[in-house]
């Protein structure tokens, strides 16, 4: 059979692929723990995740969970921090700790073969930290200096206070660290997290990699054995103090020639219908480059490099939310610019060709996710984490691939009203 070399392939637009979620073995370690577990790839490598109810949502003095994680590596009963990381860097592995607002999550990526050696280090970790004081007063006076270079940024102020302003100073989403509330956490209140809400009994274990039965036996001889029996965390309860003011302006800089600029709302968490189709027309509005608001705003104005839009969803909720820095003095054209954009989207249906483009972008990077298994255990940690199963995602993508110009329109005109948004703009 002669190659045809003349003829080139056919080109497929991105929403005419399907898109399957390769299923997850689920298995429980002899003690009963779920393990959550997929093989792919051709390398030995292994990513293990072992996810907590330990994010900010749990925390009873704020400050705690960021410490905790910031500290759970850094010294044991038998092992000093750095007896720990050399031990890490010896078999070329990193351990991560990633605490959320939500969940904290400890993250094994190593080479396969090493498991037998890295999985005890990781298990005395989780169940025999200590906190050295010296360590804490390092990490308090790191996270100080840290604190006062990045006040000094109009970007990381902005930040802060969209969050107060939609969720309150005092919800778990809503809370940001000041020096006083460092300054506040000692070893006794770290520890005690640490006990209640890094309990085994409460984790849930995620592994993909080249792996099989073996890596699975490795897991059960190390983390399946007799657990602690404890009170589960308690999930609270906490009313939303949104604040009643609109707009927020802050001089951080006299001489600051840059305005960070935040504009935002609250939005449901995935569990809500609105949420998929609002995928898509937060990418129409400012989610990626070739957005609404990166062609007015940076294309033909000119006022900031880039400005994209965002949905951060929780567990317990959510905010979509317009993030930009411009100059001084382009700041309230930039705002009058961003709030035209939402009018438009509310008047206008987008055009069939603009919508085609932003769906076969926002699919075409999902093909991405779905091709490695660290990126495909990343997809099933989200969905099981937030009770979600495959059916949500196969239906997302089904609203991704069909929704309509008219349906976001009217999606639009639900969520794009001015008044619905706070301000912040920090100089």
């Amino acid at each position: 059979m002669v190659t045809d070399r003349k003829t080139p392939p056919a080109i497929h637009d991105a929403i005419s692929f399907d898109y399957v979620l390769q299923p997850i073995n689920e298995h429980k370690l002899t003690n009963g723990l779920p393990l959550y577990w997929l093989n792919g790839g051709v390398q030995d490598v292994v990513e293990i995740d072992w996810a907590f109810s330990a994010g900010l949502w749990y925390e009873q003095q704020q400050g705690i969970a960021q410490t905790v994680a910031g500290l759970l590596k850094n010294g044991t009963a038998k092992k000093t921090a750095q007896q720990i990381n050399e031990a890490l860097e010896f078999y070329g592995a990193s351990l991560k700790v990633n605490a959320g607002n939500d969940f904290t999550t400890v993250s094994l990526y190593a080479l396969t073969k090493h498991l037998p050696a890295l999985l005890p280090i990781v298990h005395e970790i989780l169940t025999e930290a200590i906190f050295p004081e010296e360590e804490l007063s390092i990490y308090k006076q790191n996270t100080i200096q840290r604190l006062s270079v990045s006040l000094r940024q109009c970007d990381f102020v902005a930040n802060q206070k969209i969050d107060a302003l939609l969720f309150g100073e005092g919800h778990p989403y809503g809370r940001y660290t000041k020096k006083e509330v460092i300054e506040a956490i000692n070893r006794e209140a770290v520890l005690d997290f640490y006990r209640k809400h890094f309990n085994l009994a409460e984790v849930k274990i995620f592994m993909a990699g080249n792996v099989g039965d073996k890596e699975v036996k490795l897991l059960d001889a190390f983390f399946g054995g007799p657990l602690l029996t404890v009170t589960a965390p308690d999930k609270g309860v906490f009313a939303l103090q949104t604040s009643p003011d609109k707009k927020y302006k802050l001089v951080n800089d006299a001489n600051g020639v840059q305005g960070a600029i935040r504009i935002g709302r609250l939005f449901p968490n995935r569990q809500h219908p609105d949420f998929a189709p609002m995928v898509v027309l937060n990418t129409l509005f400012g989610g990626y480059f070739g957005s609404r608001l990166m062609s007015n705003i940076r294309e033909e104005k000119g006022y900031t490099y880039g400005i994209y839009s965002s949905v951060s969803p929780f567990v317990n909720g959510g905010a979509l939310t317009v993030h930009t820095e411009v100059g001084r003095d382009v700041i309230e054209p930039a705002v009058n610019e961003i709030y035209k954009e939402m009018e438009i989207l509310c008047n206008e249906p987008a055009e069939n060709d603009e919508l085609l483009l932003v769906k076969n972008y926002l699919l075409g990077n999902l093909l991405g996710d779905l091709d490695g298994p660290f990126s495909i255990l990343q997809r099933w940690r989200t969905l099981i984490l937030n009770g979600l199963t495959v059916d949500h995602f196969n239906r997302n993508i089904q609203v991704y691939k069909n929704v309509t110009a008219a349906e976001l329109q009217l999606l639009a005109q639900k969520y794009f009203k001015k008044e619905d948004y706070h301000e912040v703009v920090v100089i």
